[in-house]
């Protein structure tokens, strides 16, 4: 069984990471004006925002941890396939 101090200091890595991740790509979009920076910016926030959400739906709201998974794996899935049309755009 996965202790819940290693589960809550693992999102935080994660919410320190990807909050890291999306500044920097923010202050490239805003240095660029690139339209790739900015959805790579978006993406990377979804992503982020996925982690944060699920974290504080399974901690702090107490609701069952099937909804936390499915509220971070959908904003996660968003957050790629942003991403992906990052990697496209012109």
């Amino acid at each position: 069984m996965i202790h819940y101090e290693v589960v809550v200091a693992l999102k935080t890595l994660t919410l320190a990471l990807g909050g890291a991740v999306t500044y920097f790509a923010a202050k490239a979009w805003r240095r660029t004006s690139s339209p790739a920076l900015r959805s790579l910016t978006i993406g990377f926030g979804f992503v982020t925002l996925g982690s944060l959400l699920a974290g504080g739906i399974d901690v702090l709201l107490n609701l069952q941890s099937n909804f936390a998974v499915l509220t971070e794996s959908a904003l996660t899935a968003i957050g790629f396939a942003v991403i992906v049309y990052s990697l496209y755009a012109e």
